[in-house]
């Protein structure tokens, strides 16, 4: 396979792009095409929404998971005061596009949350998402008080037994998991799984108790989303969770799209190493995960559907 060179966008800030070639070895090329709808779809070449769209498309339309009168809640990463640029949080024009894409299938209401690390006013309106999801139609829920969570068992879990689960999520009928694909200092990286602490109260709980047993703890919460959409728009290759320049980052215009957690994150991690060395055995909770059968990292048991819009 001919390996293309990386389109820079700006070489004083590094940002790299990704040929489809690599996206395709990344979520593994031995796939073959069948009739029934695809276990995860990798779409790459468009803008945010125009990815959201055909990823959808591919995989029934947004009304097989979203209907009439559904209270739906999206859970961005939203945890830093960063301008979208950084991606240190989730692209705002993939999080309006969703919003957009729940009241088109009849939605009754839509929530845009999370817990943040930053202040959450500044990160809500920093990040741009804030903007996005509103003039969209959304609601934006705060997290950052305890009364907004509630107790809840996760009798399966190793070191997680129970969790403030927040009550947005609790009482909605469908929920979308929307990370942005970036390195962790801690977790190693922050995709699908990782982005489940931001739906608790206590995460300090987390880093004192074998971080990524409880990442993959947690994920034994018996309320999944409906999908996990990834989004590598721009990916934050090092020095996550924040960056600290755009020089930390690379634009891959990707977007990864399934409703297996652990397919979905092995698939991000494939493309994550097109632009810095990550070997995923160091990313415990995936491997975790599969243990606990929430899905699978072998991509080649998987119909994959890989899309180039351009």
């Amino acid at each position: 396979m001919k390996r293309r060179e990386f389109i820079r966008t700006a070489a004083a800030v590094g940002a790299a792009a990704i040929s489809f070639d690599k996206l395709q070895a990344a979520v593994n090329s031995s796939t073959v095409a069948i009739e029934t709808a695809p276990d995860l779809v990798a779409v790459m070449g468009g803008e945010p929404a125009q990815m959201l769209e055909r990823g959808l498309k591919e995989l029934g339309g947004i009304s097989k998971f979203v209907k009439n009168g559904h209270n739906v809640v999206i859970k961005p990463n939203i945890g830093w005061d960063k301008a979208p640029e950084m991606a240190a949080n989730t692209n705002p024009e993939l999080i309006r596009a969703l919003v957009e894409q729940c009241f088109k299938a009849g939605a009754k209401k839509v929530t845009v949350f999370d817990h943040t690390c930053d202040n959450w006013q500044k990160c809500y309106e920093n990040s741009g998402i804030k903007a996005a999801a509103e003039a969209a139609g959304a609601v934006l829920a705060p997290g950052n008080d305890e009364s907004y969570y509630k107790e809840v068992n996760i009798p399966d879990g190793v070191q997680l037994k129970s969790a403030k689960i927040h009550r947005s999520l609790l009482e909605a009928d469908v929920w979308f998991n929307v990370p942005v694909l970036k390195n962790h200092g801690g977790a190693k990286m922050s995709i699908a799984m990782k982005n489940y602490m931001g739906i608790v109260w206590d995460r300090k709980y987390f880093h004192a108790n074998d971080l990524q047993q409880c990442i993959a703890d947690l994920c034994l919460f018996h309320k999944k989303p409906a999908l996990n959409i990834i989004d590598a728009y721009r990916c934050m290759r090092k020095n996550g969770p924040q960056g600290r320049s755009l020089s930390d980052t690379s634009l891959l215009k990707a977007l990864i799209v399934s409703s297996d957690i652990v397919a979905a994150d092995t698939a991000a991690v494939g493309l994550f190493n097109q632009v810095e060395t990550m070997d995923i055995k160091e990313v415990g909770h995936i491997a975790i995960g599969e243990n606990f059968r929430l899905g699978t990292q072998n991509l080649g048991k998987l119909n994959v559907k890989r899309i180039k819009l351009n």
